[in-house]
């Protein structure tokens, strides 16, 4: 329902109105029929661009966006190398695990299980107390890398003016997701993993993209390939007996010179390790052609004999992608159609990552997976098919497949305007941007996320965090937004104070309808259903106070002012962004 805005709140959209535009740089602009094909309103265009390219607008933004033109400003934003980004890039470079490479996290802080490895076989009555030291330091170290890596992910995605370029990265960081507590190793590669594997290709080529991740530490280890070898009796690119792989297997792991070393056992297990067909089989699945995409049980296992021997290197080798012959499964191996030489090595995987990633199964399981992220948790078939004969057409160009779907008719149709509901990443870092906050040094931003169900890097399965709105809706989801947003109210949230909402001075004064229609205006477009503007009005949400009722104790409210409204607007149905035709009914 749109109301007639009162003084105050009409004082607060002035910034939000439409002005002269400034002279500006012209470029060739979307096709005419597909701008006349548009059914969302100019105004809804921008809070639209900015609610899906963004992880939500700042005070201001939308009066850019209008003064550019949204498809000027989406151009702007397909091309991050175009922005400028000191703040973020200032911010981010202060973390030790940004300024180190996973290898150089390795080598400077001692694995803590390696650790106890070596201690108990050099103590055999036991640790002793400055063992015990050492082990719990290392175990801090361990701990306060992969708290940076999460306070660094969330930072960037908060402070970025690259804003399309930090969804891509989160959206590829689902789709080849990793599960921070697959090891202890998997700590050192988390922020290497999106700070240099993903994030500079997040709007490249597909297959630039695909070969990093397959190469990258974070994804050998979490799906095992880096002990992936040829099973006994198939042929391999070097026989492990051979004495010059010995002698090569001992400068690379010194530690495995006394035979009853942990180590000694771990190289022994390596050397006579199996095929393992994870990774082989989630290339196919998950990255690549998707469940459906035509492949068999052989195309899995042939796969992942062509990954054999992709590996990580020791921290003394600089821990990054290997190849290792020795492990490396020399056989023909025939996939989706396509034969494999016998006698090859590194060659097999990168062919099958070219094989794979040039695939029509593929540009249409990528293309469906970025329209359904961007337009609709149900994208329609005619736009996954023209975005998938972009992909094809461009050799698997993701700025232009992303740009066909987020300049599509189907993407400012009013259809699907506020129809994604937001994840719990989404639900934080939009609340933060819209009250200008800073980031969080600290934990505590990322513990609020996985507070509401999404910790950072923390979903164990490969298949990443739901992107459809039924993955995050249930009823005490709910409930739990819904008290994220009041807690954001009291001031109990890092970086982010209700007195940095615009105009905040001339609203605390103003009668609550005017509060009511100028935190409406700021936050939620100005546009919002009789129920949402009813609980805003008397301060009261149904399905707070049945909770409160079904516990026996009370939930207690800020107390009655600007500040409830904002915390009431936060956990609305409007600011969750789901489509106000169907979210009334479960989002009071």
């Amino acid at each position: 329902m749109r109301r007639v805005v009162a003084p105050v709140a009409a004082l607060i959209l002035a910034g939000c109105s439409s002005a002269p535009a400034r002279p500006v740089e012209m470029r060739p602009g979307p096709d005419p029929v597909a701008l006349a094909a548009r059914t969302q309103t100019a105004d809804q265009q921008v809070l639209h661009a900015l609610a899906r390219l963004t992880f939500g607008a700042r005070p201001g933004d939308a009066e850019r966006v209008r003064q550019m033109g949204v498809d000027r400003w989406i151009d702007e934003q397909l091309h991050p190398e175009r922005i400028a980004d000191a703040s973020a890039e200032a911010w981010a470079g202060d973390f030790e695990v940004v300024q180190k490479t996973a290898a150089q996290l390795e080598a400077a802080y001692q694995n803590p299980g390696a650790l106890v490895n070596q201690l108990g076989a050099r103590n055999s009555g036991g640790m002793t107390r400055d063992d015990s030291l050492r082990v719990r330091q290392a175990r801090q170290n361990l701990r306060r890398i992969a708290e940076e890596a999460q306070a660094v992910r969330v930072g960037r995605a908060l402070l970025s003016e690259r804003q399309l370029q930090e969804v891509m990265t989160d959206f590829w960081l689902n789709h080849f997701s990793v599960f921070a507590g697959k090891g202890i190793r998997e700590q050192y590669y988390l922020a290497d993993y999106e700070n240099r594997v993903i994030r500079p290709r997040a709007l490249g080529k597909f297959r630039d993209l695909l070969g990093a991740v397959a190469k990258s530490p974070a994804m050998l280890f979490y799906l095992d390939n880096w002990e992936s070898a040829a099973d006994s009796g198939r042929p391999r690119l070097v026989n492990p007996a051979e004495p010059v792989v010995r002698r090569a297997v001992r400068r690379r792991f010194p530690a495995a010179a006394n035979p009853q070393s942990p180590m000694a056992q771990q190289v022994r297990r390596r050397l006579r390790a199996g095929l393992n067909e994870n990774y082989g089989r989630e290339l196919l699945e998950l990255h690549t052609l998707g469940v459906d995409g035509g492949y068999t049980q052989q195309d899995v296992i042939n796969a992942a004999r062509a990954l054999t021997g992709w590996t990580i290197a020791g921290p003394r080798q600089s821990g990054g992608f290997t190849f290792t012959p020795f492990m490396h499964d020399a056989g023909e191996k025939r996939i989706l159609g396509h034969t494999l030489k016998a006698g090859r090595g590194i060659e097999d995987g990168e062919e099958l990552l070219d094989i794979v990633a040039r695939h029509p199964s593929t540009a249409r399981f990528i293309a469906y997976k970025l329209a359904r992220r961007f337009v609709s948790d149900s994208p329609s078939t005619a736009l996954v098919e023209r975005a998938a004969v972009v992909f094809q057409r461009t050799d698997g160009d993701l700025r232009e497949v992303v740009r066909t779907i987020v300049t599509s008719p189907e993407f400012f149709a009013r259809e699907s305007y506020r129809a994604k509901v937001k994840s719990p990443f989404e639900v934080v870092l939009s609340t933060l941007r819209a009250l200008n906050a800073q980031p969080d040094r600290s934990m505590r931003t990322a513990q609020l996320i996985a507070g509401l169900g999404q910790p950072v890097y923390g979903r164990q399965t490969p298949d990443g965090w739901p992107e459809t709105g039924e993955g995050w809706m249930g009823t005490g989801a709910i409930l739990n937004r819904i008290n994220f947003g009041l807690l954001v109210a009291a001031g109990r949230v890092p970086g982010v104070t209700p007195a940095a909402f615009p105009h905040v001075e001339e609203l605390r004064q103003a009668p609550r309808e005017q509060q009511v229609d100028g935190v409406v205006g700021v936050l939620l477009g100005g546009d919002v259903s009789s129920v949402t503007r009813a609980v805003l009005v008397s301060g009261r949400n149904p399905l707070l106070d049945a909770a409160a009722d079904s516990l026996a104790t009370a939930r207690p409210l800020p107390a009655r002012g600007l500040a409830q409204v904002i915390g009431l607007a936060l956990g609305s149905p409007e600011f969750q962004r789901r489509s106000p035709s169907h979210a009334t009914s479960r989002l009071p």
